[in-house]
């Protein structure tokens, strides 16, 4: 019968720690898929849920095979500096979901971020913007309100991001986004969760959305799609 299919990824001893999670529409009986679900980092502990999204019993679909495979080396041409950022960023969005605001930096003190409640303007007001950093200096400011209800891969997708500003000194936000996403990439991280992370943001605040950010979503997900038939 027809339903929504859920799949969830996540590390059952800490909260919002979830290193994918995706639905699917079955639109009609006897349909089968598969889905692939890469893991370049991932806990001591893991658990995977598959579950029907509308009905408590999953009676409306089966699991008929489940394999574990070693992902390919990571190949990720970067500057020393940008791996070791991009290692911070990892291990920082693996522990969003559940560690207190403050300032978390680095074993070498070369990085830091800012985690607040939330980000404010100078007036108090809340942006919508999960992660903002200074284009000369590598400090990046992080909404908890915000990061704790993504998934890991979209922290690091962001994060990245946020990291690309800095190395490469840029105002332009599609630079910045290709930038972080090739890095994200790379790694290995789901190509789906970096097509998420693009879109999560304008997709809860339509208001902010313009031609600019329509062209900017257009690049990221073109980008995304050349790599995929490139790799």
């Amino acid at each position: 019968m027809p339903f929504q299919l859920g799949i969830r990824v996540y590390d059952p001893r800490y909260a919002n720690s979830y290193y994918f999670r995706r639905k699917a529409a079955f639109a009609k009986a006897g349909i089968e898929r598969e889905f692939i679900i890469s893991l370049p980092v991932s806990p001591e502990v893991l658990e995977m849920e598959v579950f029907d999204k509308n009905a408590p019993d999953d009676d409306a679909f089966e699991i008929v095979n489940v394999k574990i495979e070693k992902m390919k080396p990571i190949e990720m041409w970067a500057i020393d500096d940008q791996h070791r950022y991009l290692e911070f960023a990892i291990q920082f969005a693996q522990k969003a979901g559940y560690v207190p605001p403050g300032f978390y930096d680095s074993a070498d003190h070369e990085f830091l971020f800012q985690y607040l409640p939330k980000i404010t303007d100078a007036f108090g007001d809340e942006l919508v913007t999960p992660a903002r950093t200074h284009r000369k200096m590598p400090r990046v400011q992080i909404s908890q309100r915000l990061f704790k209800s993504y998934t890991i891969p979209i922290r690091v997708a962001i994060l990245a991001h946020e990291g690309c500003h800095w190395f490469l000194n840029t105002r332009s936000q599609t630079t910045a986004d290709l930038c972080g996403m090739k890095q994200y990439l790379d790694y290995g991280f789901p190509t789906i969760e970096a097509v998420y992370a693009v879109t999560k943001v304008f997709g809860k605040n339509p208001e902010m959305v313009g031609a600019s950010q329509i062209e900017r979503t257009k690049d990221v997900i073109n980008f995304i799609e050349n790599y995929r038939v490139n790799a």
